[in-house]
């Protein structure tokens, strides 16, 4: 699945655990996150839409809450309220789908709404713990 162009609903689950946590980032330059989508820090520590470590993403950190459209300020203009907890994301295809016997187990970004079982030869991070499934999404428990 490709990267979002559009904000997105993503519903939390567990949202009476321990873990859930809502924090604010400094949003990165030139950059455009949507509520829904994963969040990522780069090596800067400001906040881009999650996606391969070759685009800048280093750390996972949660999901978006709200849009957060920094395309024409600096680093740090604007801030991105974020949730971690555990999220539904699209799965990955083929031999890189996760599956019921991958719970509990980290899977990694594709893209800010999408998952895979391998880190794709070191070119992916982690995004998480599956946690299980709801229908074909992928729960994540994000930014742990």
């Amino acid at each position: 699945m490709a990267a979002l162009t559009n904000n997105r609903k993503a519903a939390q689950y567990g949202t009476n655990g321990p873990l859930v946590q809502e924090f604010r980032l400094p949003v990165n330059g030139g950059s455009r996150i949507f509520a829904g989508g994963m969040v990522a820090l780069n090596s800067e520590g400001n906040a881009i839409p999650a996606g391969l470590s070759a685009g800048g993403s280093v750390r996972a950190m949660g999901v978006a809450q709200a849009e957060a459209n920094n395309t024409a300020g600096a680093d740090g203009a604007l801030f991105a309220q974020v949730r971690r907890g555990a999220f539904p994301f699209a799965n990955s295809t083929a031999g890189d789908a996760i599956t019921i016997a991958d719970v509990g187990a980290t899977v990694f970004v594709v893209d800010d709404q999408t998952v895979a079982k391998t880190n794709g030869t070191s070119t992916r991070i982690a995004a998480g713990k599956c946690v299980g499934f709801d229908g074909a999404m992928v729960l994540v428990e994000v930014g742990i």
